[in-house]
């Protein structure tokens, strides 16, 4: 497998880690309070208002995390599917991941909306370039 294509499937499985560990921390926050009766499941069954807000904050980060994603995942199939990535796709991946990254640190800590929002749409910015990218060259090749 070409490096463009390894570093693009590092940034697929970065993204996958962020999700995995912001499910272990919001498990971590929830479970607990549910095994112990602090929160009775008939509270959560439709709704989170019950949980704290470190909960709250991590559950919705989880849910963005199959939201712009969801969008990567399938550029960056359809990336490699199409053969070997050029190194722009590769660096806005990277790029689009990190703001993954920076806007979950964000979420599940300060959350400060401003901060969060820039993120958020650096990353859609970045994420927006890398699929005009991905499609110039496929529809060029």
């Amino acid at each position: 497998m070409p490096l463009n294509a390894k570093l693009l499937v590092l940034a697929i499985a970065a993204q996958v880690l962020l999700t995995l560990v912001i499910l272990v921390l919001m498990g971590r926050e929830r479970v607990p309070r549910v095994l112990s009766g602090e929160i009775k499941v008939a509270d959560i069954a439709v709704e989170r208002t019950a949980y704290p807000l470190r909960a709250r904050l991590l559950s919705n980060n989880f849910d963005n995390q199959f939201q712009l994603p969801v969008l990567f995942y399938i550029g960056a199939l359809l990336a490699l599917w199409a053969g070997v990535p050029n190194l722009i796709e590769v660096l806005l991946a990277a790029f689009f991941v990190a703001s993954r990254y920076v806007h979950a640190a964000i979420h599940v800590t300060t959350n400060n909306v401003q901060q969060r929002f820039a993120a958020y749409g650096l990353g859609l910015a970045v994420l927006a370039i890398f699929w005009l990218v991905l499609v110039f060259r496929i529809l060029l090749a």
